[in-house]
């Protein structure tokens, strides 16, 4: 299947990367960095890409070029939830498929099923071990004002929103149909993350 026209890629990029001490975001990655080889697996998925960041200054250190865009958290310190609004506010299209900057096994064809899933809903969220996963879902801008509440609020956690929106949750059987292994759903949060991804990355993932 080849990019969607009504769907932005969002990348959230804005954290410290404090538990691994060095921008996650650059590591090398199967020969690219890990910020360009999830933009790489969006790509097969949406003509629009975007990479959410804290600030100008952290948006100058990676490695984004054009077509990509960066923008900077509307709210900041406000963590993913403010991500995902900075990203779903200036996206182009009307759905934000939302990924954290830090999963490297991101599968492309789960990416689709959840894409084939918008219909009558507000977003797209998948569930693993009876917990929804926010930070690897769909979103689309009818999910704006209800999540800018919460950040006015001060209340940052994601699902919190989902009350006030139709969400079509995947269930996890769903999910295992196409990743088994839940390896879209690794994040590399420290050095022995980062090893784990690079053993996979050398076996072939």
């Amino acid at each position: 299947m080849g990019a969607d026209m009504q769907v932005s890629g969002i990348v959230l990029a804005g954290g410290m990367s404090r538990r691994l001490g060095r921008n996650k975001a650059i590591e090398p990655i199967g020969g690219e960095p890990l910020l360009q080889r999830v933009i790489g697996r969006l790509s097969q998925v949406s003509d629009d890409a975007l990479v959410v960041v804290a600030d100008a200054a952290q948006g100058s250190e990676l490695p984004v070029y054009d077509p990509v865009r960066t923008a900077v958290d509307v709210y900041p310190g406000s963590g993913s939830l403010g991500g995902i609004f900075t990203g779903l506010s200036a996206a182009d299209r009307e759905w934000g498929i939302v990924v954290a900057c830090d999963m490297p096994f991101l599968n492309v064809e789960l990416l689709n099923q959840m894409l084939s899933l918008r219909e009558r809903c507000d977003a797209v969220v998948p569930v693993l071990d009876g917990r929804p996963e926010p930070t690897h879902a769909v979103y689309s801008k009818a999910c704006l004002s209800s999540i800018e509440r919460r950040l006015k609020a001060g209340d940052l956690k994601i699902t919190r929103f989902f009350a006030e929106v139709q969400v079509n949750y995947m269930p996890q059987h769903e999910v295992e149909r196409t990743d088994p292994e839940h390896l879209s759903f690794m994040n590399v949060n420290t050095q022995e993350d980062l090893d784990q991804a690079l053993a996979l990355v050398s076996a072939g993932q």
